[in-house]
C-alpha cells in the first residue's frame, strides 16, 4: 500500500487486539491484490455503552488504481454481529470477494487490450 492503514473506533474504545486483527485482514487481501493504494477501515458500535444486544458494524474502503472498493455497514441486523470480530470477517469475506471482482474485470480489459494490438 502506498498510504498507510486507516483505523477508527466510533462509540467503543480502541483495542489492540481488534487493530491488530483489522491489520492481519488488510495483509490478507494485500496478497491478494498488490494494487491496493490505500485502505480505511471504521468499525462502529450502535450502542455509547458495552452492554448485550449492541451490533458493531464495520465499513472498508479499498481505493485501486481507477476506482475504490467499497463495503457498507454489513449487515446491520445480523444478531450474530454482536462480536465484532464476526462482523470484522464478514465485513472483509465482503471485500475481498469485490476485491476478486476487480482483479477479474482487470484482467479481462488487459486480455482485450493484448487481444486488439494482435489483431
Amino acid at each position: 500500500m502506498k498510504l498507510p492503514l486507516q483505523i477508527t473506533f466510533r462509540n467503543l474504545d480502541p483495542s489492540a487486539a481488534m487493530q491488530a486483527r483489522i491489520r492481519t485482514l488488510v495483509e490478507r487481501l494485500e496478497r491478494f491484490s498488490g494494487r491496493i493504494t490505500s485502505c480505511r477501515v471504521v468499525v462502529e458500535s450502535s450502542a455509547h455503552r458495552h452492554r448485550q444486544g449492541a451490533l458493531f458494524q464495520v465499513r472498508v474502503a479499498i481505493a485501486v488504481p481507477r476506482g475504490e472498493i467499497s463495503i457498507g455497514a454489513t449487515h446491520r441486523l445480523d444478531r450474530a454481529h454482536e462480536d465484532p470480530y464476526v462482523a470484522l470477517r464478514d465485513a472483509f469475506d465482503a471485500a475481498r470477494r469485490k476485491l476478486e471482482d476487480y482483479e477479474r474485470r482487470r484482467r479481462r480489459r488487459l486480455s482485450r487490450q493484448a487481444d486488439s494490438s494482435r489483431g
